[in-house]
């Protein structure tokens, strides 16, 4: 009994449940059980030896002048017939074979320790998913809802459904397939944590990214900000620290590998790779490809007016605006666009 539950505890330690707050969870049953057997005013100690791997409980009894409970107290005289040690205030302890507990004594024990583990398991997810609020977590299609296009996920810690809504547009998953999800909010609620999922949201770029490119990891070439329309395109602005190295070559890779690897995990999605620039008139021009831009003129605090040569202008307003709208949320300025 005693190496089954440790080993027990050493199963649930991997699913992130400490051993000492299981032993906690352990002790506080074996008290529910002494009390259930022995009475409300029953006194015990437990003695849990982890090296050893073994589980002692100890029947406590008081020693008194006056015995008026005799469930918690004993008298100096009964207290000297087994050990002449005793002494007033001290206390007598006897062990107690837990398997002889009586069925509801060992039922009020199993409950209060299954009650732990549910309790030790909603901690440790909640403590995981704080961990990689607003991060990228990699997950399993296990099962589709044919009725409103609902994906259930397998996460490491569990299930959880991403809905239609945060599914991008077009995108046809299938059972078993691995994808790439980003958390994007926590409910703390008393079943245990509830987590928002999102395949749309524009940090999902942000974060594929700093997966795919190690210069951005190490800090060289830094992300200035995303603009998406998911399962369309993004535009994502970048600049390097190191003048040696170029940030949209290292965002793209060798062979587009870096690129594509992005592009294939959105299903398809354009990407426009922007060199940012401290000059807005720069940023602008540049946050417009792929078309070419001819001039930038400030004409507000945050509004400018572009100039390109005609050919030019359906590429930089792009498909029912798409590509000005995209750039203005990248750079935050408000963007008119006039051909020449």
């Amino acid at each position: 009994m005693n190496a089954d539950i440790f080993n027990a505890l050493e199963l649930l330690e991997k699913e992130g449940i400490p051993q000492s707050y299981m032993i906690e969870k352990i002790e506080q049953a074996l008290t529910s059980a002494f009390k259930k057997e022995y009475g409300p005013t029953a006194l015990m100690r437990v003695d849990m030896d982890t090296t050893k791997r073994k589980i002692k409980a100890f029947l406590q009894k008081e020693v008194v002048e006056v015995v008026e409970d005799p469930v918690c107290q004993i008298s100096l005289e009964d207290a000297k017939a087994v050990s002449k040690k005793y002494k007033l205030g001290m206390m007598v302890e006897k062990e107690v074979k837990t398997d002889a507990f009586r069925r509801t004594s060992a039922a009020a024990a199993k409950s209060v320790i299954i009650q732990g583990i549910r309790e030790g398991k909603r901690q440790a997810m909640q403590d995981a998913y704080e961990n990689k609020k607003e991060e990228i977590i990699t997950a399993t299609v296990g099962k589709i809802d044919r009725e409103n296009g609902d994906v259930m996920l397998e996460l490491d810690q569990g299930t959880n459904w991403l809905p239609f809504a945060d599914q991008i547009p077009g995108e046809h998953l299938a059972v078993g397939q691995k994808v790439k999800v980003f958390l994007t909010e926590i409910n703390h609620e008393a079943k245990g944590p509830v987590i928002s999922l999102s395949r749309v949201h524009p940090k999902l770029v942000w974060r594929l990214f700093e997966l795919e490119v190690p210069e951005i990891q190490d800090g060289i070439v830094i992300i200035r900000g995303v603009s998406r329309e998911a399962g369309s395109r993004s535009k994502i602005a970048v600049y390097s620290r190191d003048p040696d190295v170029d940030a949209v070559g290292a965002c793209i890779g060798n062979r587009n590998m870096r690129i594509d690897a992005i592009i294939s995990e959105l299903d398809g999605e354009k990407i426009d790779i922007v060199k940012y620039s401290e000059t807005p008139e720069e940023y602008i021009a540049a946050a417009l490809a792929p078309a070419t831009v001819n001039s930038v003129t400030m004409v507000g605090e945050r509004a400018c007016r572009v100039t390109v040569d005609p050919d030019q202008l359906s590429l930089a307003i792009g498909r029912e605006g798409q590509n000005v709208r995209l750039a203005a949320r990248l750079t935050g300025y408000k963007i008119d666009i006039k051909a020449e």
